[in-house]
């Protein structure tokens, strides 16, 4: 008799699940969905690529740049690739809204175009220093900081051997 009253009792107390997707529903705060990349914060070092575990993340040498890939169906959302972003060009949203047909499995791709820039002192493409990090390793800039970050990394020993050396300040 007591599976009865159970059965009754959850009859009036109605569903206990939530209405998705006829309905809303939460998202849990630490939730780690969709990837979003911001290619001017990117400095092209191409850690998250080393380190995705379901291999979702690839870069590819263009004309125009570095290009990068990132296919949300292999992603695990495991965090890596931003938890090795230094400078913070990969972050996680919580948008988990990642359902669709079959013959749209390949537009579910995150793309960025990290762009070169010509060094100022030998005129080769390269891929700039951003702001951000340079805050994070030098916590600030100046003038000195700001024309080392536009120099290719040859350039930047040469100045910097220079600077040191001499005594010249820039």
């Amino acid at each position: 008799m007591g599976i009865v009253k159970l059965l009754f009792r959850n009859l009036l107390k109605g569903p206990s699940t939530d209405p998705f997707p006829f309905g809303d529903t939460f998202t849990p705060k630490a939730l780690r969905g969709r990837i979003e990349f911001d290619a001017s914060r990117c400095t092209g070092c191409r850690m998250c690529e080393y380190v995705c575990a379901g291999g979702a993340i690839r870069f590819q040498e263009t004309d125009a740049g570095l290009k990068f890939h990132l296919w949300h169906n292999s992603c695990a959302f495991c965090g890596l690739c931003e938890h090795y972003c230094v400078p913070g060009a990969i972050r996680m949203t919580q948008d988990w809204h990642l359902a669709h047909p079959q013959q749209e499995k390949y537009t579910m791709v995150e793309q960025g175009v990290v762009r070169r820039l010509p060094c100022e002192g030998c005129q080769v493409a390269m891929v700039p220093t951003t702001e951000r990090l340079i805050g994070r390793a030098y916590a600030g800039s100046n003038a000195a900081i700001e024309s080392l970050s536009r120099l290719c990394p040859d350039c930047r020993r040469q100045r910097s051997a220079r600077q040191l050396t001499k005594g010249e300040l820039l």
